[in-house]
């Protein structure tokens, strides 16, 4: 997806041409969303209970300023201590309807600060450059992180690559100008930056409205209704604010730089691209790609030729791309560098159905429609085939994406209660997209667009083929000749110069986008009149044509074959950001064996684990490190990851280390005929002939068996090994 808010496709081309045409007047204009009813009545108890705890504060100082007697004082003492609990207690009420679910912004910041003070310091991924104080917005992944990495990354191959039978393609990241003029990134994939006026240090203007807002609803209990709506209105169109209303309301709000608290300067737009030059001469620019798509659609016509000219087919990418972010932060959520996967499906725009649909149209997940945002409600279980049906999703092949995206994520261990498809807004929507959708997943810092999947309709082949003078165009053959009626317009440029000068452009490009009716219509008026008023969108006026200017007719002929541009159904995956929420979705804590202490556990499922199984030998003995050894070489042959550790720290220790890892499975080697295999999470033990140990692994990594499968086949050792 572009995203347009990306957040996804990370950053979808922010505004449509058409932006200013569109957007709503004014934002005094514009029905704010209703607040939801529990925090509505909280905060009018809080204003009254707080209300009254004045009231009877003033009443206290009365008493004691007339000299009232001790026990009346005392009494009026009693009585505001009495409000004042009362404030407190709605006030702890209100403050958990607003963060939802109970849950404070300090909790969810302390258990942050714990995964990623494990993931630092077990090197899943450490900032770049560390011993240089780092730069913002670049990490490095450490052998664990890699590892879940390329999980991550072949599942993704297997789950669509594989089994869709995708063409993958792997493109250059320097990517000419010419290519990323066509696609709008080099005029228009730009955020809006203030700068501190003194210090000159860079901020996005919409981060600092958006982090002012919430922080006013979340801490500032004393806010009236009408306020708290407001402020939430301005999130709700946060990305459709132009540099001027931004501006305007930062200028309202008294917003200042956060580090400093001097003043701002006005918005303006950043392009979010690293500019580079490409040969010695440095006279053909490039840019380090934004995104991979592109790589994609300028192959559209070798890629259909390789399909044997056939309709539907999909091509993908896995690639680094690159944003020079404004001010970074949100750790592997907002980076300069990342890793994206994308694909883009090729189909003919009149027919979007999908011959797999049907596997995926009884999946029910959280969706969350734009009529449901609108109206202030909360995203609901439904089923994808009735949404699709009922026209929420557009078409079946953007419903098979979208059931396919649910089926990879909770593949990987996303928790299903924490992941929701959220339909683009319109303020959101390019102006010629179809429908859009995000997957979105919670984490503690909310919910954070992971994939977008987007109807893109024709625009980027559209885009490529009029910069490129290449037709990327696809082809059906009729089986018999048919007679067509074709609208043909043809404006006459020489009588367009001379009237419109340098507007000509403009005006011959509306004349040749006009669809039936209007052209009819327009040809109607100017044989009638000679003359007639038309509107030219780009230049946002109407002139006024004479009949020598345009000729507008119908002409008859056989066409043997219907040529046309396909439709693009975009599924677009950061692969950072899903990362990051599949480990804090996978971490949790539980008590060491004495419970003096808390253990870190990441719960990865075997299928993106780092490392499937460690060996260790009970105790030093080398028959036990000789058979730990064969086991290990076993395991590494069946492309099985394994880690082995004889060192002499006791079991339980080995155990604690591993689970911090999200180890599934630990073999433990007592003996030199079988072995115990213990289960992460349950701390659960069988005894297994050592001839058959590697396969019983390598069915449990591969999904071919669960660990409740292993228990039925092979015993409980009689003695489990002590650590747990």
């Amino acid at each position: 997806m572009r995203f347009l808010s990306l957040p996804i496709r990370f950053r979808s081309l922010k505004r449509s041409p058409f932006h200013g045409l569109s957007r709503l007047s004014s934002l005094a204009s514009a029905n704010p969303p209703p607040m939801d009813a529990t925090e509505a009545s909280l905060r009018k108890a809080f204003a009254e209970k707080q209300a009254a705890a004045d009231s009877q504060s003033a009443a206290v100082r009365s008493l004691k300023a007339a000299g009232a007697p001790k026990p009346e004082i005392a009494a009026a003492v009693d009585a505001l201590k009495a409000l004042k609990l009362e404030v407190d207690a709605v006030a702890r009420d209100l403050k958990n309807a607003v963060v939802g679910n109970g849950d404070s912004s300090v909790n969810r910041e302390a258990f942050r600060q714990v995964v990623v003070n494990t993931l630092e310091r077990r090197l899943f991924y450490i900032p770049s450059f560390k011993i240089y104080r780092g730069v913002a917005g670049l990490y490095d992944y450490g052998p664990p992180g890699c590892a879940v990495k390329a999980n991550v990354l072949a599942f993704w191959r297997q789950h669509f690559v594989l089994e869709e039978n995708m063409l993958e393609v792997d493109c250059p990241c320097v990517t000419p100008e010419v290519v990323l003029k066509a696609s709008g990134h080099v005029d228009k994939f730009t955020d809006l930056m203030v700068k501190d006026e003194k210090t000159g240090q860079c901020y996005r203007a919409d981060h600092l409205l958006k982090d002012f807002c919430k922080e006013k609803i979340e801490k500032d209990l004393t806010l009236p209704s009408e306020k708290v709506a407001e402020l939430k209105h301005i999130l709700a169109v946060l990305d459709d604010l132009s540099a001027d209303e931004l501006g305007a309301k930062i200028k309202e709000y008294g917003i200042a730089a956060p580090d400093t608290k001097n003043p701002l300067s006005d918005p303006y737009p950043f392009n979010l691209m690293f500019q580079t030059s490409i040969g010695p001469t440095g006279l053909v620019q490039g840019y380090l790609r934004p995104e991979t798509a592109q790589g994609i659609f300028v192959n559209f016509k070798d890629l259909y030729y390789y399909n044997g000219n056939k309709l539907p087919f999909a091509a993908a990418q896995i690639g680094q791309a690159f944003r020079n972010e404004i001010s970074p932060r949100q750790g592997l959520l907002r980076v300069r560098e990342f890793t994206l996967a994308e694909i883009e499906h090729f189909v003919d725009p009149d027919d979007k159905s999908h011959p797999k649909y049907s596997e995926v149209a009884d999946l029910q997940f959280l969706m969350f429609p734009r009529e449901l945002q609108l109206s202030g409600q909360a995203a609901k279980k439904m089923c994808l085939g009735e949404a699709v049906s009922k026209g929420i999703v557009n078409n079946q092949t953007l419903g098979y994406f979208i059931g396919r995206v649910y089926l990879f994520l909770t593949s990987l261990g996303i928790d299903k209660e924490r992941l929701r498809f959220r339909q683009h807004l319109p303020n959101e929507m390019a102006h010629y997209a179809a429908d859009c959708w995000d997957a979105e997943i919670e984490c503690s810092y909310g919910w954070i667009e992971c994939v977008g999947i987007a109807d893109r309709s024709a625009y980027d082949l559209r885009a490529h083929s009029e910069k490129s003078s290449v037709p990327l165009v696809a082809h059906e053959r009729f089986a018999e000749p048919r007679e067509v009626e074709e609208l043909v317009i043809t404006p006459v440029k020489k009588e367009l110069g001379l009237e419109f000068k340098g507007n000509q452009k403009n005006v011959v490009e509306a004349l040749e986008a006009m669809k039936e009716a209007e052209a009819m219509s327009l040809k109607a008026t100017l044989e009638a009149n000679g003359e007639a008023e038309f509107y030219v969108c780009t230049l946002e006026k109407s002139v006024t044509l004479k009949s020598k200017m345009v000729s507008i007719s119908k002409e008859t002929k056989k066409e043997h074959q219907r040529v046309f541009t396909p439709s693009v159904i975009e599924p677009s995956f950061g692969i950072g950001r899903i990362i990051y929420c599949l480990f804090e979705h996978s971490f949790y804590t539980r008590p060491s064996k004495d419970g003096d202490e808390q253990l870190n556990v990441f719960r990865f499922p075997p299928l993106v684990a780092p490392i499937k199984c460690t060996v260790f030998p009970l105790v030093q003995n080398h028959q036990y490190e000789a058979v730990a050894k064969q086991i290990s070489r076993s395991l590494t042959l069946k492309g099985i990851s394994s880690k082995i550790d004889v060192t002499g720290t006791s079991i339980g220790k080995r155990y604690a280390r591993t689970d911090e890892l999200g180890v599934p499975f630990a073999i433990t080697v007592d003996s030199t005929n079988s072995v115990t295999i213990r289960e992460r999470d349950s701390k659960e033990q069988v005894r297994v002939d050592l001839d058959k140990v590697t396969s019983v692994v390598e069915e449990l990594s591969n999904g071919q068996s669960t660990w409740e499968d292993v228990k039925w086949k092979y015993p409980t050792p009689s003695h489990t090994n002590v650590g747990d």
